[in-house]
């Protein structure tokens, strides 16, 4: 398998040299040269298998000639024998046809456990093949942070600097990021919002001359590893509902773009999905484009669903680029033109092809109380905020009512305790048994200034477990 960039103008490469690569060294962002495509008899075929099995079928084309057979299997069975349910993604059914896919059972309460607990041992794997170094930056505007802690933290090889836009994340998605201490993690709260945490992690991929020498590697969504990881879980779900011999649609939760494309993926990869719903908050970019053809950067607002408090969706380019005929040239002038312009739209007949598939609906922190509310009282789940807007935006946009409609649960609602007080429900919140001191424990970070040298110094100062670089 061979992955080129959007922008068109970067060496192909192989998985593993992708998997350190993250973004391009033309700033585009790595796609399969060709997707695997499955027969629905194959699809069929997977049906009962165990959460890493299928996780084996449905990746294994993505590592061949990287990663032989029998180690990828081992690390998949490592990756998901720390969730706390054995379904690993269990289905729970809101009413008829509805159903919620629960992807909060990984160690961090959030679906980013599925890709991060597998990246971490990925990392692990090559780098000690390799015998190499990095430094991984990441931003979080929540719970990417506290994954990629708890997936790298025993990465032997790996530095971890996590920037998070301070004052501006919930306190339980702070503190699981904040009292993980180890020699290789560090944690910066950016007096800033989470764009531009995102936006200097872009820099540094672009100029890494602050390493000297160190590889830089992205456990934002940017990093395919990512994305391949979360394809996974559209066909669990489509399995436990008569998939591949019906369709199912799909209502996802997303400020960047990333958990959705993998359901994109999976439809062209041969899994019968009907409709993608973008579900977003108050910061509504990607509803904008979808409903209207304006991709347009507006003011970014804090809301009670924080991980998608994000204006700039980085995986969107991805989508771009099949949008143009995977034209690397023609993809890389659309986003020069937003970054001098802010804004751009793209020809209608492209846009028109588009909604073929996807539909969406920006959804408002009054809303989303509602939906809270509204949820418990007629099953008793109690929903995270980012979820409720899932629900919302399904009900709204629902093409068909015979086709079973799955909202991806990202995250577990105790992380939220303020949007779940503010919906009125009135129940109590516990943390897990293994987080059942998370407020009692040390935190540890560090608040930078909005500067792009000050994290920059911080960083070489730090790494190499506390040498300087």
């Amino acid at each position: 398998m061979r992955y080129i960039s959007t922008r068109g103008q970067a060496p192909a490469l192989n998985f593993e040299d992708v998997l350190l690569a993250g973004l391009a060294t033309d700033g585009g962002l790595y796609v399969p040269e060709n997707l695997p495509r499955f027969t629905q008899e194959e699809i069929a075929s997977w049906a009962g298998l165990p959460y890493h099995e299928l996780a084996f079928r449905v990746m294994r084309p993505f590592v061949t000639g990287s990663i032989p057979d029998a180690d990828f299997k081992k690390i998949l069975e490592e990756t998901y024998g720390v969730f706390s349910h054995s379904a690993i993604a269990p289905l729970r059914q809101l009413n008829g046809n509805e159903w919620v896919l629960e992807l909060f059972h990984g160690p961090t309460l959030a679906f980013k456990d599925f890709a991060l607990q597998l990246l971490g041992r990925l990392l692990d794997y090559v780098l000690e093949k390799r015998g190499e170094r990095v430094v991984i930056i990441g931003a979080t505007s929540g719970d990417t942070g506290s994954a990629a802690i708890e997936g790298c933290k025993h990465c032997e090889n790996v530095d971890i600097f996590i920037l998070h836009p301070h004052n501006r994340v919930s306190e339980v998605q702070r503190r699981q990021m904040t009292t993980i201490f180890g020699e290789n993690i560090y944690n910066i709260a950016i007096e800033g919002n989470f764009d531009d945490c995102q936006e200097m992690v872009k820099a540094s991929f672009a100029d890494q001359s602050f390493l000297k020498g160190t590889r830089l590697v992205a456990v934002n969504s940017i990093n395919w590893a990512r994305i391949m990881a979360q394809i996974v879980y559209y066909f669990h779900a489509s399995l436990q509902l008569g998939g591949p011999a019906r369709s199912v649609s799909f209502s996802v939760p997303t400020g960047n773009f990333g958990d959705i494309f993998a359901g994109y993926l999976a439809r062209n990869m041969g899994l019968p999905i009907n409709q993608l719903i973008v579900a977003t908050n108050r910061n509504d970019i990607l509803h904008r484009f979808m409903s209207g053809n304006q991709y347009v950067k507006e003011t970014l607002h804090a809301t009670l669903s924080p991980s998608m408090d994000i204006m700039v969706s980085s995986n969107f380019e991805r989508l771009l680029f099949d949008m143009h005929g995977r034209n690397g040239a023609a993809l890389a002038g659309l986003m020069d033109s937003f970054k001098q312009g802010g804004g751009f739209s793209v020809e209608q007949e492209r846009w028109t092809e588009t909604r073929k598939l996807f539909d969406s609906l920006a959804v408002d922190d009054a809303q989303t109380c509602e939906t809270i509310a509204e949820v418990y009282a007629q099953t008793g789940e109690l929903l995270d905020p980012h979820t409720a807007i899932g629900v919302k935006a399904a009900r709204e946009c629902r093409r068909s009512l015979d086709i079973p409609m799955v909202i991806l649960g990202t995250a577990h609602p105790v992380k939220f305790p303020e949007a779940v007080e503010k919906a009125g429900v009135g129940k109590a919140l516990e943390l897990p048994p293994h987080l059942t001191d998370l407020f009692e424990r040390e935190e540890r970070c560090t608040v930078l200034a909005n500067d792009l040298k000050a994290v920059q110094a911080f960083v070489s100062q730090h790494g190499n477990r506390g040498k300087p670089l």
